[in-house]
């Protein structure tokens, strides 16, 4: 392991992580909202907001799945320092972690009707987030909002698939949103 993966986590782990789980439901329970998130200190080409993300949602007890591009010895050694969270295939991950163009060609798991909550949960690394572009309805957005999504499609379909399908977070520098799977695309 590099002594670079010991460093880059929380400087004061309760607070930064009580915070960051607080931003973290916000913008879920209001998709289309982006939020700062900040804390970790990841190794390149992790963002800052997705480094604190994976601080914050991850332990030994949640599968992560990282994407080309993000599956490297840096990032594995830091993740497993500070988390715990064991590495695993597409289809038995919990989490995912990459760009949408590494991710999309990858079969995760949507939950079963018994137990919609055993779906994956998608960390997208993207360039920059902004409240334009498609479209979103559905629970948390008063009327309707908009996101900088990179297509729109699969989140139709993703939302289709209700209670099945995925969530999504999209990360960029110390900025999050996220689009539940109850969020309609248009």
């Amino acid at each position: 392991m590099q002594t670079q993966a010991l460093t880059g986590g929380f400087a004061d782990a309760p607070i930064e992580a009580a915070t960051a789980f607080r931003a973290i439901m916000q913008v879920m329970a209001r998709p289309g909202e982006i939020a700062p998130l900040a804390g970790a200190m990841p190794p390149a080409p992790l963002s800052v907001a997705a480094g604190t993300l994976i601080l914050t949602l991850c332990d030994p007890d949640t599968p992560i799945f990282l994407a080309p591009g993000h599956d490297t010895p840096q990032i594995r050694d830091w993740i497993t320092f500070h988390t715990g969270a064991p590495f695993t295939g597409a289809a038995t991950a919990r989490f995912a972690l990459g760009t949408w163009e590494a991710l999309t060609p990858c079969d995760f798991a949507i939950g079963t009707p018994e137990y919609p909550d055993r779906s994956a949960t998608l960390i997208v690394e993207v360039t920059h987030l902004a409240q334009s572009g498609a479209t979103l309805r559905g629970p948390g957005i008063r009327d309707v909002t908009q996101l900088s999504l990179p297509e729109i499609k699969r989140f139709q379909d993703n939302a289709a698939l209700f209670p099945l399908g995925h969530d999504h977070f999209f990360t960029t520098g110390t900025q999050i949103a996220a689009l539940p799977r109850s969020t309609k695309v248009s």
